[in-house]
């Protein structure tokens, strides 16, 4: 019986670490808009670029409904955007990008980046993303000064 419910609990949370990851996306085309509802005869909300990830909230169609870094709701056409893609972006004003995964590492030349900018995440080393921008540049952000999915 301890067994079986075992079993039942680490398939309940399989599950919701599968599920949790199927609703992260990432746009993977140099910009998209996002609309209002979901077709291109609904007004533009906001126009992001490469890599802003966003979370999968429901679909109508070949449109996702979607949620932004500051929960705001808005429609994206699904071709625009991938689940295979691991993306980032700054949630405070500015963020430091370095050279490694510390403060004790120089910052890279492009360094500070402004809110909304956005990354491709390629790794992690305790709590550093290392991170590539949409030209290809790359460098390390603290964490905590970014929103994943």
């Amino acid at each position: 019986m301890i067994k079986s419910i075992y079993s039942a609990c680490l398939l309940l949370f399989s599950l919701a670490l599968v599920s949790g990851n199927a609703d992260a996306l990432c746009v993977t085309v140099s910009e998209a808009n996002l609309r209002s509802g979901p077709g291109t005869n609904y007004d533009k909300t906001w126009e992001v670029y490469k890599y802003m990830p966003l979370r999968k909230v429901g679909q109508k169609g070949d449109w996702y409904k979607v949620k932004d870094v500051d929960g705001d709701s808005h429609w994206i056409y699904k071709k625009l955007v991938s689940a295979s893609v691991h993306c980032a972006v700054v949630r405070k004003s500015t963020a430091n990008v370095r050279t490694g995964p510390g403060t004790n590492y120089r910052k890279v030349g492009w360094s500070p980046v402004e809110h909304y900018y956005s990354f491709r995440r390629i790794g992690i080393k305790g709590d550093w993303i290392k991170v590539e921008d949409e030209v290809g540049d790359t460098g390390w952000v603290a964490k905590s000064l970014l929103w994943l999915q």
